[in-house]
C-alpha cells in the first residue's frame, strides 16, 4: 500500500486530476493519500472530493488531510509537489511590474523576471520540504509539478540528495497537437523529444517508421493551421524543429516576438493571459467540484495524460513505461552544460526512473537552450548563495528582457520587484 503525499493539494483542480489518475489503476486502489496545504478551506474541498472519488470507485484507498507538512511526509513513498509560493498576489507582481517596463509576459513562470522571482520564492520552500523528506521519507520519490521547473529541479539536485523528477504535460500535449495538424491518430505516432523544460525539441516524429516532418512542413503552409501556432511554426521555419510548449509561452523565451504590441498582435492575435485565467477562470471548476461533492453533478473518472500516475504504477508493479522527465544532465545531452536540468525520455520500472542518453542536440537547438540555461543557472546560484547580484545578472541575460531594456532599466525593475515581494523573499536579508 503506497503512501502518496500531495504537497499543495489546495491546487484543487490539478490535484483532482492526479488523484483520479492514480486511483483509476486497480493496482493502486489501496493507496494511502495524504493531502497537505496551508489553505484550510481548499484542503477541505479536495479532501471531501477525494472521499467521493474513493466511494465512486468502491476503492479501499485511505485519505487524510492535514495542515502539517511533516505529517503528510512521514513514511511517504511518493511526494507530489504542486505549491505556488506567494499565491496570486505575488504572481500578479511578477507580471504587472515588468509590464510597466515594457516586458509583456504571457505567463511569467519559467524564465524572465516572473520566472526568476517565482523561483526565488519557491526554492527555499522546496529545500525545507527536501530536508523533511531526508528525515521522514528518505527513499521517497519527489515528483515536482511546480514552476519554474528547470530552476526548481536544478536547485534540488544541487542542494539536496532526494530522488526527484520534474513533470510537465507539454511534450505529450504538443504531440497530440501535431498529430491533429496532420490528421494522424495520436495513438499511432512515435516521438523522441529532448531539450529543456518548455523548450524541448521534437527530434523525431514518426508513424510506423515514416518521418512525419514532411507532412508537418506541408501543414504549416495551411493558413488556418499556421495561425493556431504561429510562433512555434516560425521557430520550426528558421531552426528546423518543432518545440514543446505553446505559441504564447514560447514567445516569452526568445527575443523575437514580443518586442512591440504590433508584432504580438500579428503572431498572437488572440491574447492569452494566464494571470487573468488564474484570477477569474477557475471559478466554474470550483463550483462544479462543490456540486460533485454534494452529489448534484456526476464525478466522471477518466485518466489524463499526466505522467505522475504512470510513474507510480510502473514503480509499484514493475510494468515499465516511458515518460519525458526533467532530470539532472549527467551526460545525457552532451552539448548542454553538465548538471543543468534537461527534459529527456526516461524509462520507468520498479527500480525507479532511468533517463535515456540523447547525445548532441542539433547545434542551433542547443544554442537556443543555452540562452535559457544561462538565466536558470544564475537564478539557482543567486538563490542558493543568497547573492542578489546573480539575480540582477540572470534577468539581464534573459532573452526577452535584454531585447527591450537597458541594463540600468533592468536594475531598476528588479529593485522594484524585490521591494514589492520582500515579504516572500527573505534570502537576501
Amino acid at each position: 500500500m503506497p503512501k502518496i503525499a500531495f504537497i499543495g493539494a489546495g491546487s484543487v483542480v490539478f490535484a483532482k486530476r492526479l488523484i483520479m489518475d492514480i486511483l483509476s489503476y486497480p493496482e493502486l486502489s489501496d493507496a494511502e493519500i495524504a493531502l497537505m496545504d496551508i489553505n484550510k478551506e481548499r484542503l477541505e474541498l479536495i479532501y471531501e472530493l477525494t472521499k467521493k472519488i474513493i466511494e465512486k470507485l468502491n476503492s479501499p484507498a485511505k485519505v487524510i488531510a492535514t495542515l502539517d507538512r511533516r505529517e503528510a511526509l512521514d513514511g511517504a513513498n511518493y511526494v507530489i509537489n504542486m505549491i505556488q509560493v506567494g499565491g496570486l498576489e505575488m504572481f500578479e507582481k511578477d507580471v504587472e511590474i515588468p509590464r510597466k517596463y515594457g516586458i509583456d509576459q504571457t505567463v511569467g513562470d519559467t524564465i524572465g523576471p516572473g520566472g526568476v522571482f517565482r523561483g526565488l520564492r519557491t526554492i527555499p520552500v522546496l529545500l525545507d520540504i527536501a530536508r523533511d523528506m531526508e528525515e521522514l521519507c528518505p527513499d521517497a520519490l519527489f515528483i515536482n509539478y511546480s514552476n519554474p521547473m528547470a530552476i526548481n529541479c536544478w536547485a534540488l539536485n544541487k542542494a539536496t540528495k532526494i530522488k526527484n523528477v520534474g513533470l510537465c504535460h507539454s511534450v505529450q500535449g504538443t504531440a497530440m497537437q501535431l498529430a491533429s495538424y496532420i490528421g494522424v491518430p495520436y495513438e499511432e505516432v512515435y516521438y523522441w523529444v529532448a531539450g529543456i523544460n518548455h523548450m524541448a525539441w521534437f527530434l523525431e516524429f514518426k508513424r510506423n517508421g515514416e518521418d512525419l516532418y514532411p507532412r508537418l512542413w506541408q501543414a504549416m503552409e495551411n493558413p488556418e493551421i499556421y495561425k493556431k501556432d504561429a510562433v512555434r511554426f516560425e521557430i520550426m521555419k528558421y531552426f528546423g524543429y518543432f518545440v514543446t510548449e505553446s505559441t504564447h509561452h514560447m514567445s516569452e523565451y526568445v527575443p523575437y516576438f514580443r518586442k512591440n504590441p504590433e508584432r504580438i498582435k500579428e503572431l498572437i492575435p488572440e491574447r492569452w493571459d494566464y494571470l487573468e485565467i488564474c484570477k477569474n477562470g477557475w471559478q466554474p471548476h470550483y463550483e462544479r467540484i462543490k456540486k460533485e461533492i454534494k452529489g448534484e453533478e456526476p464525478i466522471i473518472i477518466e485518466r489524463s495524460h499526466e505522467y505522475a500516475s504512470s510513474i507510480i504504477y510502473s514503480m509499484e508493479t514493475n510494468n515499465p513505461c516511458r515518460i519525458n522527465g526533467n532530470v539532472n544532465n549527467d551526460n545525457l545531452i552532451t552539448n548542454l552544460p553538465k548538471d543543468c536540468c534537461v527534459e529527456v525520455p526516461c524509462l520507468v520500472d520498479k527500480s525507479g526512473i532511468h533517463p535515456c542518453f540523447v547525445g548532441d542536440l542539433p547545434p542551433q537547438l542547443a544554442a537556443l537552450n543555452r540562452t535559457n540555461i544561462n538565466v536558470q543557472e544564475l537564478a539557482v546560484l543567486g538563490a542558493l548563495e543568497k547573492d542578489p547580484n546573480k539575480i540582477y545578472q540572470a534577468i539581464m541575460l534573459d532573452p526577452l528582457t535584454s531585447a527591450i531594456l537597458e541594463l540600468r532599466e533592468v536594475k531598476k525593475m528588479v529593485d522594484e520587484m524585490l521591494e514589492a515581494e520582500k515579504e516572500w523573499i527573505k534570502i537576501f536579508e
